[in-house]
């Protein structure tokens, strides 16, 4: 039955959340205005609190609403019918709560909800203008989730249209306006995965963190005070970089569990659009701890947090408005809301220029004197590296923007992205790999010593040399292996292991002498690893199923397919590398039992959810289904259970990359399945495998036999052994007048081994059926056709098709722990950082409107001032 309310509560909340932000920005603002900071009108300041926690409420309320629409399966509602369906489990509904645009634009406006509330609650001196700005951006993000059309113009997509609604076309609406679909159209297959739950919530905290240090900023060039804003700025945007470097790293983690390129990182264009922001931010970080610490680089801060939040909006342009389309499989579709994305973004650039420069000659600018030796310098030229290296990615990542804005004002544009895009960005970003790792232990090292040139040389001699000595010890061992290292790679290596030996050193020195954990050591250390495990796995991944066979697989396969991918036939062993490999078959995966359970002994039935067991399904000392029982199943992946037995060592493991046949998303779908060793991973996943669906068999051939009779079939031969009455296990629904009796055939393939055949003739209300059976591993199909019970004789018909078999690549990637043990620790540094809460007295600082350089009596060194 029709359900509008519950969409009607949904959409009145929006359009109260619209009007409650509205009104708090316009509150706060007032509450604010010609107020020194800390100094607020306390009229204006409780109605911008009070319209706050409304549009808090009225947030909460549109979510509960939405989640409510899509665990109930209300069809009628295009986002429920759209990206959800009856046979997800709930963990992936709540996927499809942000698979949507409006979902997921719902999820970042929770989020600022939280902050909000949390700046409210501990902030007091910043409240009013930091909440204008706020309350600000929330009006903004609610209006892309209005759905509402004035004049016209079309304001927002709204998560509660209707179906019939959106679809207006479809005849069916127009004989029955309330038909409601009996299932939606369900979860991309891609992103049925455990990451899909935790990772979006991840990422989107991470945007929403990156207001709070612009909304300090922007605060703070409002009110005129310019180095208050950065202690809570810090704090604030070492959250923002921890949990968006952890986002980001959350979906590489993803896609090399997921995606079957062969890695953990693509270049595409959505995944670039949250890199970009992430290394400028981590640029931002370094130049307020500059000032915080050591009191330069002021206006580098200003610039770079506005930056952050400024390149968060562009991500977000990209990847709705429909402009990435052709370039990136992540993009959202458009919706029609590009005009009131470029509006949002335009809004806050020039509301960030204009303030910026107003300001920027009231900016307090350090006289200090930078020196070789002083590790200020050294500090801002990473954060240099690290700009130079975002706006690399940046420029080419827009390609599609220039193409659009050129095509938009008449002229035609023949710009394209590069043919080999990871060739491309490998290019420069292995370059300012190199730039961070040396920059990360030089200024790590030099911060913790005195501004004396013998004890920063006599510091960073034993890393560097140790650095030079283990680079050494590598090329020759790759030598030894006949694997050759570009010059690149040996500059990026030693760059590296310099980056991991001198934060080290500083870690383990704090700890020896008891001191504070520096929390920049550890994540210097974590991304120093990360850049070794990028080098290692990337750049010395080692193809082990290699075609050794001497045959073309296919002359529709690539070169590259028929060299590096192994061909399994089911249940033969196949020699790959240093195992032996044997693929058993196919499997399902069954809620509620720990293992994936052999596709063999289920019984598939019109509900292709559900399947009943011809055998008894345990595992261990448990059993979980009897013979007979009928199963849920998850029919959407296969599962392909691929054995391998290491010849040297005798050690056995088993995978399970899995596909699905997807039509709409290209034909198979293969994902992973991954062995990790202390060393290395065993990466393997299937790149093809016979039709799942529709067998091409062959004719029709039939025997006639007797009990004890043998017949020859193909390279094979079986006995009929017995005929019994048929088990309920073939889901034949027998009445007590119907009539089923079933086969015993043994069919002996290759080696001798046995397999058992049970084809069923059924007699149900005078009507004959046959039930015919498949050995998938022979490509052999029996049918029982006809029964003479006069002569004694039984009629089988046999048809054949191709054997069962995959075709498997697998990739050894060395050290590629490193880079996940790297993140870990680069997360634990972000922590740390947090915790330390040491602090200085402001000193006296110059304010001067054109920069300056001091003279300095002592000898003449390269200087350089830092804004």
């Amino acid at each position: 039955m029709l359900n509008t309310f519950i969409g009607d509560a949904g959409h009145l909340s929006v359009i109260v959340a619209f009007v409650a932000a509205t009104v708090a920005a316009y509150s706060y603002y007032m509450a604010s205005r010609n107020q020194p900071l800390g100094q607020s009108d306390a009229s204006w300041l409780r109605i911008g609190r009070g319209a706050f926690l409304v549009h808090g409420v009225a947030v909460v309320a549109v979510i509960a609403c939405l989640f409510g629409i899509i665990h109930g399966h209300r069809y009628e509602y295009y986002y429920a019918w759209s990206h959800s369906s009856n046979h997800l489990p709930v963990y992936y509904m709540i996927s499809c709560f942000w698979e949507g645009q409006e979902g997921s634009f719902l999820l970042w406006i929770f989020w600022h909800v939280v902050l909000g509330l949390i700046i409210m609650r501990f902030n007091k001196m910043w409240e009013a203008p930091v909440m204008a700005v706020f309350a600000g951006v929330q009006l903004f993000l609610t209006s892309m989730i209005l759905g509402i059309v004035l004049g016209g113009v079309k304001i927002g997509s709204s998560p509660f249209i209707l179906l019939r609604d959106f679809l207006t076309d479809l005849p069916v609406f127009k004989l029955n306006p309330n038909f409601i679909p009996e299932d939606g159209t369900g979860l991309n297959a891609l992103l049925q995965n455990y990451w899909m739950v935790i990772h979006p919530p991840t990422l989107f905290l991470g945007f929403a963190l990156t207001l709070v240090p612009f909304a300090f900023a922007v605060a703070a060039l409002w009110k005129g005070e310019f180095t208050k804003w950065v202690k809570p700025a810090l704090r604030w945007s070492l959250v923002g970089g921890l949990v968006l470097g952890v986002g980001v790293m959350m979906g590489a983690y993803w896609a090399y569990e997921t995606l079957n390129f062969g890695g953990y990182w693509n270049w595409d264009p959505v995944e670039n659009a949250v890199y970009i922001p992430w290394l400028v931010l981590v640029a931002g970080i370094h130049a307020l701890v500059l000032w915080n610490q050591r009191r330069t680089a002021l206006r580098t801060s200003f610039v770079l947090v506005v930056a952050t939040f400024l390149l968060i909006l562009y991500a977000t342009f990209l990847t709705r408005s429909g402009v990435l389309g052709n370039a990136s499989v992540h993009s959202f579709t458009d919706l029609g809301l590009s005009g009131q994305l470029m509006i949002y973004l335009g809004a806050f650039v020039v509301l960030a220029i204009v303030l910026l420069a107003k300001r920027w000659k009231q900016i307090p600018v350090s006289e200090k004197e930078l020196t070789t030796y002083n590790p200020e310098l050294w500090v801002f030229v990473g954060a240099t590296v690290l700009c130079l290296g975002a706006f690399q990615v940046l420029v080419t990542t827009s390609i599609p923007v220039y193409n659009a804005f050129l095509g938009f004002v008449g002229i035609k544009s023949n710009l394209a992205l590069p043919a080999d895009q990871i060739a491309h960005y490998t290019k420069i970003q292995l370059w300012m790999g190199v730039g961070v790792a040396l920059l990360s232990g030089l200024a790590q090292v030099m911060w913790w010593q005195r501004n004396d040139k013998t004890t920063i040389v006599n510091s960073l001699t034993n890393p560097g040399a140790l650095a030079l000595l283990g680079s050494a010890l590598v090329i020759l061992l790759l030598r030894y292996n006949k694997l050759t290292i570009s010059p690149t790679y040996i500059v990026l290596l030693t760059a590296a292991l310099f980056g991991v030996l001198a934060n080290l050193g500083v870690v383990l020195k704090m700890l020896l002498r008891r001191a504070q954990l520096s929390g920049g050591g550890v994540a210097h250390l974590g991304i120093a690893l990360m850049l070794l495990g990028i080098l290692g796995s990337a750049g010395y991944s080692n193809i082990i199923s290699k075609n050794m066979s001497g045959m073309v697989y296919s002359k529709e396969f690539g070169e590259e397919m028929n060299r590096d991918n192994v061909l399994l036939w089911r249940n033969d062993t196949t020699p790959m590398g240093e195992y032996d490999v044997s693929y058993t078959g196919q499997y399902f995966d069954v809620p509620g039992v720990p293992e994936y359970v052999n596709k063999d002994i289920l019984f598939r039935l019109e509900d292709e959810y559900k399947a009943l067991a011809r055998g008894d399904i345990k595992f261990g000392d448990k059993q979980y289904y009897k013979a007979g029982d009928t199963v849920d199943i998850l029919p959407e992946n296969t599962y392909y259970r691929v054995e391998y037995k290491n010849r040297k060592s005798g050690n056995v493991f088993t995978l399970y990359p899995r596909a699905q046949e997807n039509e709409e998303m290209g034909g198979l779908l293969a994902s992973p399945d991954i062995k990790r060793f202390a060393s290395h991973d065993i990466y393997s996943h299937i790149n093809a495998v016979p039709p799942m669906k529709e067998k091409e068999w062959s004719e029709l051939k039939e025997y006639q036999l007797a009990v004890g009779d043998t017949i020859f079939l193909n390279d094979y031969f079986a006995v009929f052994r017995a005929i019994e009455p048929a088990q309920q296990t073939a889901g034949l629904g027998l009445g007590k007048d119907d009539l089923a009796i079933q086969a015993d055939v043994i069919v002996f393939g290759e080696k001798q081994r046995e397999y058992h055949v049970h084809p069923i003739f059924v007699v149900r209300n005078r009507l004959i059926g046959r039930v015919p059976d498949e050995i998938e591993d022979l490509g052999l199909r029996l049918s029982l056709n006809a029964v003479d019970p006069t002569a004694g004789k039984f009629t089988f018909g046999v048809s054949t098709t191709q054997k069962d078999y995959i075709i498997l690549k697998a990739v050894e990637k060395p050290f590629i722990n490193l880079l996940w043990s790297g993140t870990l620790l680069m997360a634990v540094g972000f922590g740390l950082a947090l915790r330390q809460k040491k602090t200085k007295k402001e000193p006296a600082v110059a304010t001067i409107p054109t920069p300056a350089v001091r003279v300095s009596t002592k000898k003449p060194r390269p200087a350089q001032r830092v804004a």
